[in-house]
């Protein structure tokens, strides 16, 4: 009777211990294939019509500029809509001073940024019937990002050629100095730049990031762009990769945003993404994955364990839990199996997190410093706790510095 149980446990404890090491191991690979920056893709014809999309929620101190930007790429027949979604600023007035068409939605109860989405896209809708065109590429930016020179025509007709949304690199840069703000941009580039250049080394469809995609026409027409969810740009990239339509990294443009300074900023955008992760990945993720297994779609299946590695803070913690729990187990029982599956996880991720730095950020952090990152991870505790306890599930716009 006692190995039986001996055994039940030594499964579940193998199995929990696999689900974090699966993750680690596909970082690794998606960094190690990011070593190496791969040829840029065919330039492409500019779109005869392309139109931005400027989702803008009480925007009004930075909505010029990124309009102004804009407009600087652009043609005679294409147009840049912003959709000033719940403002009690000036936005509208702001994008209006700067020769942007706006479209205004109030809507206290679908909040959040696919739900404006839609609303533009639905409003580009009615002009095309009204004007007897469309547009042929619908682009999205955030209101606060600096774009690139050529960014628009060049992801614009990448996506009118493919046939499928195309993403633009998207960094964001700490407004401060300090460690953690240096630690929260170097994870950035590894999520948004290197694990993006290692799918697509393999030929894969990376995941969209909110801002500098690029959408077809058609595609723009029936993407289920009205969601709520805080993760609203991985879930909507996933859904498109399940309808046949994945989207494509352009790595050679560039879209660009500053993390929030103040603490408060912080602590809500951090809470906001991660919150949406981990609700992407606890509620869709087995799913979507189990789905694409089934019909036997690899580069879906790809896509949605992608989405499932989990934050790098939270990885590593677990990890770490993980491998102490194995070691005791070990030292009662002398079933090593487990230990030796966990620490084969923390090197994987180890070694991930050592070359990431030296391939992408040997300028922003030292390698003494990555000795410190546990205080990161410490620090980002309570977040996750407050995932368990009080899930945010309401998108919140992050406070501004301002």
């Amino acid at each position: 009777m006692l190995d039986t149980v001996l055994a039940v446990v030594n499964g579940l404890l193998l199995a929990g211990t696999a689900l974090l090491v699966l993750p680690a191991l596909l970082l690794l690979v998606q960094i190690v294939l990011a070593l190496r920056q791969p040829p840029p893709l065919p330039a492409q014809p500019r779109p005869a019509r392309i139109a931005v999309l400027i989702p803008a929620h009480n925007e009004g101190h930075g909505v010029r500029a990124t309009i102004m930007q804009t407009l600087s790429q652009l043609g005679p027949d294409d147009r840049v809509l912003v959709v000033a979604d719940n403002c009690n600023d000036d936005t509208a007035a702001q994008a209006r001073l700067v020769g942007a068409e706006v479209v205004e939605r109030h809507d206290a109860e679908r909040r959040g940024k696919g739900y404006a989405l839609d609303f533009g896209v639905r409003h580009l809708e009615m002009l095309a019937q009204h004007e007897g065109h469309s547009p042929d590429v619908v682009l999205v930016l955030d209101a606060d990002c600096v774009l690139s020179p050529g960014l628009i025509p060049r992801v614009a007709g990448l996506a009118q050629a493919h046939g499928r949304p195309v993403q633009a690199s998207y960094l964001m840069h700490a407004p401060t100095p300090g460690l953690k703000a240096r630690v929260a941009e170097f994870a950035m580039r590894v999520k948004n730049l290197a694990r993006s250049r290692g799918m697509f080394r393999l030929g894969l469809p990376c995941q969209l990031l909110g801002t500098g995609m690029a959408f077809p026409w058609a595609v723009a027409l029936r993407a289920p762009l009205a969601s709520g969810h805080l993760a609203e740009d991985m879930q909507l990239g996933v859904r498109l990769a399940r309808d046949g339509t994945p989207p494509l990294f352009c790595e050679d443009v560039l879209v660009t945003s500053v993390f929030a300074a103040s603490q408060e900023g912080e602590r809500s955008q951090r809470t906001r993404w991660e919150h949406g992760h981990l609700s992407l990945l606890v509620g869709e993720g087995p799913k979507l994955l189990w789905e694409a297994l089934r019909r036997g779609r690899l580069a879906q299946a790809m896509l949605v364990m992608d989405m499932l590695v989990p934050p790098l803070a939270l990885l590593a913690g677990l990890l770490v839990v993980a491998t102490l729990a194995q070691a005791i187990w070990a030292l009662l029982t002398g079933w090593v199996a487990g230990l030796v599956l966990a620490l084969m996880g923390v090197a994987a991720l180890l070694v991930a997190i050592v070359a990431a730095r030296h391939r992408f950020a040997a300028e922003l952090i030292g390698l003494g410093e990555l000795l410190k990152a546990p205080v990161y991870v410490l620090a980002k505790l309570p977040i996750y706790l407050s995932f368990v306890v009080r899930r945010q599930t309401e998108w919140v716009r992050t406070k501004r510095d301002h």
